[in-house]
């Protein structure tokens, strides 16, 4: 299966305390943010230094050696995620050399682990500028930046002409010229994305996954997604629940 069809690049959790968050696998959470230039969630995953990162393997009788490798394969992992997720080669495996060649020259685990959240977010930011590169207004990005943040919610026209204080059929215009599709469609995508994610890497049923997206009913869900796909929402789980990590 195409790695495009896999992650969507949103991991759509939210900060706020009461919303219900999907059960991913914590991999897979961690890349797909990166991927998706979601910096603040990618700092947050990053709160724990690397050597205390639960079920970290032994690769060396040597921990610093041991969290060097490990380091290496996190950044070569980023880096195809990156790849992936329409950063270029060069610059996907530019940033990986720069730090690699970095933790080669540490002398103490406590400074691997403090240059792994700094890899981390430098990566992320480049994937959020690239999101935004094909934007030519402040306001269109603005819009991109809440609609992925509030996936789990009824976004209006009206909910993001107020935030971005834009008049509604103005936005919508420049929206259709900048992106290329209304802003209706393409919120519709971006759920759609995101609950394709939740069938794979989640246990939620369709009827909860309908829920938590905001769809407004379960079979309006199965519709739209069966429109899109071709396939019912547990057909697409049948065929595709957790698939390996590209790559592997």
């Amino acid at each position: 299966m195409e790695f495009n069809n896999e992650i969507f690049y949103k991991e759509f959790v939210q900060r706020e305390d009461e919303f219900f968050r999907a059960p991913y696998n914590p991999e897979i959470e961690f890349y797909s943010c990166i991927r998706a230039g979601d910096v603040e969630r990618v700092r947050e995953l990053c709160k724990d230094p690397l050597v205390d990162k639960p079920g970290l393997g032994r690769l060396s009788e040597d921990p610093l050696q041991n969290l060097k490798f490990h380091f290496v394969i996190t950044t070569a992992l980023v880096a195809r995620y990156c790849i992936q997720g329409g950063m270029e080669l060069s610059a996907a495996y530019g940033l990986s050399d720069y730090f690699i060649q970095k933790a080669d020259k540490c002398r103490r685990t406590e400074d691997i682990s403090k240059l792994h959240p700094k890899m981390c977010i430098e990566y992320a930011t480049r994937m959020r500028n690239l999101r935004k590169n094909a934007i030519c207004s402040v306001q269109i990005a603005q819009c991109l930046d809440y609609i992925y943040s509030h996936l789990h919610a009824r976004i209006t026209v009206h909910e993001l002409a107020e935030h971005v204080h834009l008049n509604e059929s103005y936005l919508s215009r420049l929206f259709k010229k900048e992106v290329g599709t209304t802003i209706s469609e393409y919120i519709r995508r971006q759920k759609l994305e995101t609950a394709k994610n939740m069938l794979v890497y989640s246990d939620y049923r369709p009827a909860e996954i309908a829920s938590i997206l905001s769809f407004p009913s379960q079979s309006y869900f199965t519709e739209i997604f069966h429109k899109y796909t071709g396939m019912t929402p547990v057909d697409y789980r049948k065929e595709n629940f957790r698939q390996s990590l590209p790559g592997t």
